[in-house]
């Protein structure tokens, strides 16, 4: 075993799990789960069957990742935030063949408390606030905040929100990193 277990976390026989990785008290991973290198997984975590994590995904403690959900490298889950598989659930109707498919792109930040409905796309680095709710596909670099949540500024791959409009040509640089920032057609994007 080249990853570190809690004595009360449960693998099932089948999950794929990389190097590096720390799976901590309370933990269940599905047997059809595929989880890549130097990830952690705090008190509660739950991974379902169709789950795919890539490398140096941080999970904090009571999220429970269903299936269908799918994390880059680098993204971050914030304590007890929300993942969804259904989008109209009901106890007496069966709905797992109705699965939406959710894709957290590299370097997202899921807040504390946050919800993220089923079948969007969270774009790369984006941020969302704590207690959100996500009901839209999310660009790059955006800041989301609020229920529903909107879009209020732009985010570094650093992790700083960014000087720039949410709209026009606006350029800025991270002060922290040096990279540079550019609006294009009203979407934020690094420049060379």
């Amino acid at each position: 075993m080249n990853y570190q277990v809690h004595e009360t976390a449960i693998i099932d026989k089948g999950a794929t799990i990389g190097t590096g990785c720390r799976i901590w008290h309370w933990v269940h991973i599905s047997s059809g789960a595929v989880i890549g290198e130097g990830c952690s997984f705090g008190q509660n975590v739950f991974i379902g069957n169709k789950v795919k994590i890539a490398n140096n995904v941080k999970v904090q403690n009571n999220v429970s990742i269903y299936d269908n959900v799918m994390l880059e490298d680098d993204v971050f889950c914030g304590p007890s935030m929300v993942f969804t598989n259904v989008y109209n659930p009901r106890s007496n109707v069966s709905r797992k063949d109705e699965y939406r498919n959710t894709l957290i792109k590299q370097g997202a930040t899921l807040g504390a408390n946050c919800t993220i409905i089923c079948g969007y796309t969270i774009g790369q680095y984006a941020f969302i606030g704590a207690g959100s709710v996500v009901n839209c596909d999310v660009p790059d670099f955006a800041l989301m905040v609020g229920v529903p949540a909107r879009q209020i500024a732009w985010m570094s791959q650093y992790g700083e929100r960014l000087d720039l409009s949410l709209t026009g040509n606006g350029q800025t640089t991270c002060p922290h990193t040096g990279t540079r920032y550019q609006l294009i057609n009203n979407l934020c994007k690094i420049v060379k």
